[in-house]
């Protein structure tokens, strides 16, 4: 006889420990302590699987709690110079301040490590009655029959690779609460699953991703600016082909320097990784580097479609928020904020509701919310950068202008995205191959080397989470029509294509097989959104399993 799951009970489940989920949480308990309030976190601990560049504004923690900085919260690099670089190969101009929009000025706004002020953010949490539950993983959303949101299942403990109990098995728990709130992130596996259940996206634009991929660097003391952002956009990639890069001085001679790349890019020979290792080597970027260690990596997807790609946020028993939603403003290269923000406008409606004597299934309130407040407008002056970007580096370069310098973002038109991400990929007999040099081990590294500085691990004996439609699909599709584009745009080697002796191949030989590397996974979502046949699906492992990023 199956084992019957335990349950218990709150007025509110939150999935997700990030921004989002905990500053709901907060509001929560601060306009309504006996309001019951759990947050799971499939993370070991809260912040453990948070990265971001991040420039922080501090607009929403400000309202969230006022007095951040008497109670130690971890802003404590303001943004000294903004520098914005377009780069060729070999050089570079800086665009004098006047001539960028307002999006890329970030006077008062502060360098941050998100995964710390997450840390941070949770202990606010708890301070306030919060119950927090890391290392478990939301696996399973729960309906009620009349198929509103009833809560949550956690996954199984101790499962084997074969589906069968070990002796470490532990059966998941239901979290049922009035209202449940999702805030995974970017591409959220439940998330998913409910803009789909409910039709969500019905009346939206495609949604449009961006990988960004990021180190810690401690660097020569000669070389440090405290609060130095720089930004870039150009070489190393082509003018057809969305991304740029950033580097934000840190406190402690630190810095973090990253590189995005829109995933609706179309050579499958393409590497996102490899890319940011080249930029790396810039003139103007590699002396900041020299005679420096790196000490930290990881990557993430970035939902990154902005208003036009917002899903309906709400549904029967609880709501999208954060990234799950897709708040982040891309020309702003923030999502923080915004996140914050959504939290509390959630929380909000939540405790409205809940003062009623009979609560809706719906949460209007947070709709109604929303669309007053300053995120919305936030929001929709930034609409037109995506689609705008997606015509190119210098079309789209002259569109946001025109758009943000005369229009201040209230342009008479709102450009459109038509296409998913993974609809972009051209076959790779279609395109050139791309040659990335060998790396030199001191400034530009190796995928694996790279995964160890992330402290990711998994229970190795337990189903992949990195689960295949078809298994079929992978050689007889991706490998055949595109070279293995898993190879590429995955930061953390988890997919490589063999032939029978084990040798890495991009092109379709004898006993090819896809190998699939589930321990190496930094949960950035990127298999998920660019698989051009959508055969990819990720599913949660394991919790406390992934990256455990401290400073990132």
């Amino acid at each position: 006889m199956e084992q019957a799951r335990e349950s218990m009970e709150y007025d509110v489940v939150i999935v997700g420990a990030g921004p989002a989920g905990l500053s709901a949480a907060i509001r929560l308990k601060q306009l309504s302590p006996e309001i019951s309030v759990c947050v799971l976190e499939k993370g070991s601990e809260p912040g453990a699987h948070i990265l971001s560049g991040a420039v922080m504004d501090p607009i929403a923690i400000n309202e969230l709690l006022p007095n951040w900085q008497a109670e130690g919260a971890p802003l404590t690099t303001p943004v000294s110079e903004d520098r914005f670089l377009l780069l060729s190969e070999t050089g570079a101009v800086q665009f004098p301040q006047w001539m960028l929009p307002a999006c890329f000025h970030n006077h008062g706004n502060y360098v941050v490590s998100l995964s710390n002020f997450t840390r941070w953010l949770a202990q606010q949490a708890e301070g306030l009655g919060v119950e927090i539950f890391p290392g478990f993983a939301a696996a399973e959303v729960l309906y009620h029959d009349d198929g509103r949101v009833k809560g949550v299942a956690t996954g199984n403990m101790g499962v084997g690779k074969d589906g069968q109990p070990t002796g470490n098995f532990q059966m998941g728990m239901e979290l049922w609460g009035r209202y449940t709130l999702f805030a995974e992130g970017s591409r959220g596996h439940l998330g998913r699953q409910l803009i789909s259940r409910f039709r969500l996206d019905a009346n939206a634009d495609p949604q449009a991703y961006g990988i960004g991929i990021k180190e810690i660097w401690e660097i020569d003391p000669a070389q440090h600016r405290p609060g130095l952002v720089i930004h870039t956009a150009g070489w190393p990639l082509d003018s057809h082909t969305y991304g740029g890069s950033f580097m934000y001085h840190m406190e402690n001679n630190q810095i973090a320097i990253g590189y995005v790349v829109g995933l609706n890019y179309s050579n499958p020979w393409l590497s996102p990784f490899e890319e940011f290792q080249r930029y790396k080597t810039h003139p103007k970027i590699r002396p900041f580097l020299e005679g420096g260690k790196r000490i930290g990596y990881g990557a993430r997807a970035i939902t990154a479609g902005g208003l036009n790609c917002l899903p309906r946020f709400i549904f029967p028993g609880g709501a999208l928020i954060g990234c799950d939603a897709g708040f982040l403003n891309a020309s702003r290269i923030k999502g923080s904020h915004t996140a914050i923000k959504s939290g509390m406008l959630a929380a909000e409606a939540i405790t409205e509701e809940l003062a009623k004597a009979s609560p809706g299934a719906e949460l209007s309130g947070y709709e109604t919310r929303f669309r007053q407040s300053w995120m919305y407008d936030e929001l929709y002056r930034s609409r037109n950068f995506k689609p705008a970007m997606g015509k190119g580096l210098w079309m789209g370069t002259l569109l946001v202008g025109i758009d943000q310098k005369l229009f201040g973002g209230k342009a008479p038109w709102t450009m459109h995205t038509t296409k998913p991400d993974h609809a972009y990929l051209k076959p790779a007999a279609a395109c050139s191959r791309i040659q990335y040099p060998k790396p030199d081990g001191k400034i530009t590294f190796d995928r694996l080397s790279s995964v160890f500085l992330s402290g990711t691990s998994h229970e190795e004996n337990q189903p992949a989470h990195l689960t295949l439609k078809n298994a079929s699909v992978p050689v007889a599709t991706n490998l055949t029509q595109f070279a293995g584009p898993e190879s590429r745009y995955c930061p953390a080697g988890v997919y490589e294509y063999l032939d029978a002796s084990g040798n890495n191949i991009d092109q379709p030989a004898e006993g090819a097989r896809l190998q699939i590397n589930a321990q190496n996974c930094v949960h950035c979502k990127t298999c998920d959104i660019k698989d051009p046949t959508q055969n990819i699906v990720w599913v949660t492992p394991e919790g406390g399993g992934g990256p455990n990023y401290t400073g990132m």
